[in-house]
């Protein structure tokens, strides 16, 4: 990486415009940046690093670079840093601007700007520069992508801080571990030392879970075996926990089939004394049977003598209801004819009892004949019946002409009333179309008006952003006219200097033996020597490429400033030159008006459409009128008609009716009499019918009375018995036959008879012998399932555990795998005998590097009396492997770091740092590192060592380095020609720039 040149605008302590050009401070390898004390010499650097990263070193970046700004700045300027560079063998240029307050061009008050960035590459073949982006994002990445470090390591390596190496040089070895960590960017094997830390806790806590499920099943198995099972003391994660479970369980499992074998034979010979017992039980139960049984059978034998007397009374009783049973139906049939000849006289009286007393003697053919002479005047009565009929329809149809009558007349009135308004109505009705067709014709021409109005004020607006912008463009402009002008005249100015000394550019070309290219002579005696500060070539192509991209962001200024006016012009001829909010309030008017015009010609639709409603209504009215007319004319000869009708119904009604009220009522009268006549017949022949029945039916059962043995037919019905009494009696007998039987049967068995002549049974003392031998059975079949439980239970869980076990064998030797390794890299490890980290080795073995690189250049600042070697012992309780050890040619001993003089501590210091960028360098990946910068330091240093560091400085220029020396030391200002010196002053510092030659 090498720096060209730096721009500073409103950065820092300068509030005007700054330039470096550190191309010419190069060119003698070896500059100088002094001033006093707060001019901003370290506001130079600052600004380097601003450029390239967007941030400033330390605590100096802070309220988002609004601090940045130089308080001696103008409050039009912009705060402003330009870098360009080449890196990567690319030449780049960066431009940034912090974020700015400032006033707002309208109104009052203040506004932010925000932070803008540019980068831009140099294109050799079109000889311009190339925009690549303008994200702030983009190319911070890009920029630590080609110089392959973060600001932290920049500042540790190109920017070489005040006293930081000398702290280092004396911190212990976690502070340079902290330092040597950002540089190098070993937080991946901290990472490493982390992620296993996390897999050894995760493992483990894996193991213990399942140490902790075979611990439950150790526990259940020895809750399953009893004392059968012995478990020590046992925690997840112990060694051994798995093989001590397995043979704990194996133990238990012996013991319990043990118990089962002797669970089984205890069984086996309860079971043979519950069944002798249960025989026994069974036998006395029997017996006690058999004597209740003979016993019962006695005393029903004795019961059955006492109550054979009332047997035969029973059976006698049923001898007499058997022969009665043959006189029943002459009996029933008796019964059924004389209820019938009841009901028939019952009936006769009540139809005589409803006859006039013309008729109350009268036969059954007498009544016959008189309901049919009242049947035949009955059907002379449908003449009237019909008559009568239509004069109802008659009073009905003059009711309903009444009634046409009064609503011809509602309709007359009404429609007489509505059309008494109608012209008042229509006019109404064709105002408001009028009104709304006006409203849309105004509409219509307020529309037209709409889009001029609109493009107008878009075109105001215009106007008003265009003319900021043309304020911006002639600032634009102005500035990069007066740049293109001091580009220019920096040009001619190297021009006129590269022609003065031409004679020494020329004479560099003189070959002895050969012509001069101007006078043509060969021997070249006293040839032009190139003095301090010459102009070469390149420095004038320099100023003039320089100068013409000045000029070409003139002549893009002028462009846009072109474009600008013109777009500005264009806006004011379609504006005006009327306020834009004028023109917007024209056109709110404008579109309010428009829009109650709308509104307005909304309703033109429904107001024609209401007109024609009342249209079709008048002549809907007009057509009712005179309808009713016709109706009532028609209404008057249907009313004559139906008069002359009723008048002829009335009179033949009334010779229909006779004395009753109507024609109804008098068939009514006749139809009851016909009824009565019939039935007053029908009852007198039943009657008789009856008698006859009831006669022969005494007849019949005084003879089968006669025949079955009885006196009299009273006698045969006393004897007859009901289904209930009949079936009662006959289950008495039965049951006196089947108990006898039964008890002889029971009398005659014989070994109901020999159990009788046994002494009585005791079946209560073999039931309890009984129930004692069940319940030892019960306590046997208990404990032969409680050890077969116990085994089965045992034999699952032990192959679960056996299970477990070999599923956690894997897992055991990861952990033990990724334990080892765990306590390796965190140094805890017995293994590792440095107890050191795996990111303290890493960081150990640069250390190393750095050690080594710095003690070629610490050799020479000392004069070979010093070398900085590294050490990996391990200082108290803190990290091993980070020590760093000076060790002395002159006594060849080693001894600490912090022992060293001021001046010592320095150059060592200085050659730490020089080597830890040389490390740094190989590490980002062998970027080359063209100008360094190393701040203060160089008062601490005697006249002898100070000429010893700077030719150590001096010879970086072998690898074409530029360094720059930041400090304030008078006697540096005699020593080193190029220098860049920063003046403080009321209005801002400002710098100046001297080459070799002084100039």
């Amino acid at each position: 990486m090498r720096l060209h040149r730096l721009d500073i605008t409103a950065f820092g302590p300068f509030g005007g415009p700054q330039s470096v050009d550190f191309d010419a401070l190069s060119t003698a390898g070896l500059f100088l940046l002094h001033g006093p004390t707060g001019a901003g010499k370290t506001s130079v650097l600052d600004a380097v690093c601003y450029a390239l990263y967007g941030t400033v070193p330390g605590a100096r970046q802070s309220s988002q670079g609004m601090n940045l700004r130089s308080d001696h700045a103008q409050p039009g300027t912009r705060t402003e840093v330009r870098l360009e560079l080449t890196v990567a063998g690319r030449r780049l240029e960066i431009t940034r601007q912090p974020p700015w307050e400032r006033r707002k061009l309208r109104g009052k008050g203040m506004t932010v700007d925000k932070a803008q960035t540019w980068l831009r590459a140099y294109d050799a073949q079109a000889g311009a520069w190339k925009d690549l982006s303008r994200s702030h994002q983009e190319i911070g990445t890009e920029i630590e992508q080609l110089l392959g470090m973060s600001r932290e390591q920049f500042c540790q390596v190109v920017l070489l801080p005040q006293g930081d190496f000398a702290r280092f040089l004396r911190a212990d070895a976690e502070a340079r571990g902290r330092l040597l960590g950002r540089l190098f960017d070993t937080q991946r094997f901290a990472d490493v030392e982390k992620r296993l830390a996390e897999r050894r806790r995760a493992t483990e806590a894996r193991v213990r879970e399942g140490d902790t499920a075979l611990l439950a099943d150790a526990h259940r198995m020895q809750q399953e075996a009893g004392d059968a099972m012995e478990l020590p003391e046992l925690a997840p994660g112990d060694p051994g926990l798995a093989g001590t479970v397995l043979a704990a369980a194996a133990v238990a499992r012996s013991t319990a089939r043990e118990r089962l074998t002797v669970a089984h034979c205890r069984l086996a010979a309860t079971e043979s004394a519950h069944a002798a017992a249960r025989r026994t039980l069974d036998e006395e139960r029997e017996l006690a049977r058999l004597q209740g049984r003979f016993a019962e059978a006695r005393q029903s034998a004795e019961r059955l003598q006492e109550r054979a007397g009332a047997h035969r009374q029973a059976q006698e009783r049923m001898e007499r209801a058997r022969k009665a049973e043959a006189v029943a139906p002459a009996l029933e049939l008796r019964e059924a004819a004389e209820a019938e000849h009841r009901r028939a006289a019952a009936a006769e009286t009540r139809a005589r009892g409803l006859l006039p007393g013309t008729h109350a003697g009268d036969g059954a053919s007498g009544l016959a004949a008189a309901a049919r002479r009242t049947a035949e005047e009955l059907g002379g009565l449908d003449a009237a019946r019909r008559a009568e009929h239509r004069l109802t329809g008659l009073a009905e149809e003059r009711a309903g002409l009444e009634r046409q009558e009064r609503e011809d007349e509602d309709v007359l009135r009404e429609a007489d009333a509505w059309l008494a308004d109608w012209d008042a109505t229509r006019a109404a009705h064709q105002t408001r179309v009028d009104s709304a067709q006006e409203a849309a014709t105004r509409a219509e021409q307020l529309a037209v008006q709409r889009a001029p109005m609109q493009r107008r004020l878009d075109a105001a607006r215009t106007r008003d952003r265009l003319a900021a912008d043309l304020e911006q463009a002639l600032r634009s402009a102005g500035a990069s006219r007066q740049d293109a002008l001091d580009a220019r005249a920096h040009w001619l100015d190297l021009k006129e200097q590269r022609l003065t000394g031409i004679a020494a550019e020329l004479a560099a070309h003189l070959t002895d033996g050969e012509p001069c290219a101007v006078c043509g002579a060969t021997e070249h005696p006293a040839p032009a020597r190139k003095v301090a500060g010459h102009v070469d070539r390149e420095t004038e192509d320099r100023a003039l490429t320089a100068s013409r991209r000045a000029e070409e962001r003139h002549t893009e200024d002028e462009r846009r400033l072109g474009v600008v006016r013109e777009a500005l012009a264009a806006a004011t001829a379609e504006a005006g030159d009327t306020p834009t909010d004028r023109l917007a309030a024209e056109a709110a008017e404008l579109e309010e008006e428009y829009t109650r015009a709308r509104r307005a010609a909304s309703t033109l639709h429904s107001a024609q459409e209401e007109l024609r409603r009342a249209e079709r209504e008048r002549e809907q009215r007009l057509a009712d009128r005179q309808q009713a007319a016709v109706r009532a004319a028609s209404r008057l000869t249907r009313r004559d008609t139906l008069e002359r009708e009723q008048a002829q119904l009335e009179a033949e009604l009334a010779q229909a009716r006779g004395g009753a009220d109507s024609v109804a009522a008098r068939a009514a009268q006749l139809e009851r009499r016909a009824a009565q006549l019939t039935e007053a017949a029908d009852a007198v022949r039943a009657a008789e019918e009856a008698a006859q029945r009831l006669k022969d039916a005494d007849a019949r059962l005084a003879d089968a009375a006669y025949r079955a043995g009885f006196d009299t037919p009273r006698d045969a019905a006393a004897a007859l018995l009901d289904p209930a009494a009949h079936r009662e009696l006959q289950h008495r007998l039965d049951a006196w036959q089947q108990e006898e039987a039964a008890v002889r049967a029971v009398l005659a068995e014989a070994g109901t008879a020999a159990a009788a002549q046994r002494p009585p049974a005791d079946p209560a003392s073999a039931e309890r012998a009984a129930a004692d031998a069940e319940r030892r059975l019960r306590d046997a079949a208990s404990a032969r399932d409680a050890a077969a439980r116990c085994g089965t239970e045992l034999d699952r869980l032990s192959a679960r555990a056996a299970e477990a076990v070999r599923r956690l064998a894997p897992l055991r030797e990861e952990y033990d795998r990724v334990a080892r390794l765990a306590a390796l890299t965190a140094g805890t490890s017995a293994d590792n005998e440095r107890r050191m980290r795996l990111e303290s080795y890493v960081l150990a073995a640069r250390l190393e590097q750095v050690a080594a690189a710095a003690t070629v250049r610490l050799q020479r600042m000392s004069s070979g009396r010093y070398t900085l070697v590294h050490s990996d012992d391990r200082t108290g309780r803190g990290r091993s492997g980070l020590g760093l050890h000076v060790v002395d040619a002159w006594t060849g001993r080693e001894r600490d770091t912090a022992t060293l003089s001021g001046g010592e501590t320095f150059f060592a210091s200085l050659a730490l740092a020089l080597g830890l960028a040389d490390v740094v360098t190989d590490e980002a990946g062998g970027v080359r590192l063209d100008t360094l910068f190393i701040d203060e330091g160089f008062g601490s240093l005697d006249d002898q060592t100070l000429d010893e560091v700077l030719d150590v400085l001096d010879s970086l220029r072998e690898r074409d380095r530029s360094v720059g020396i930041v400090s304030h030391v008078a006697d540096l200002r005699r020593r080193i020609h190029a220098r860049l010196e920063v003046e403080k002053g009321r209005a801002g510092s400002r710098v100046l720039q001297r080459g070799a030659d002084g100039s």
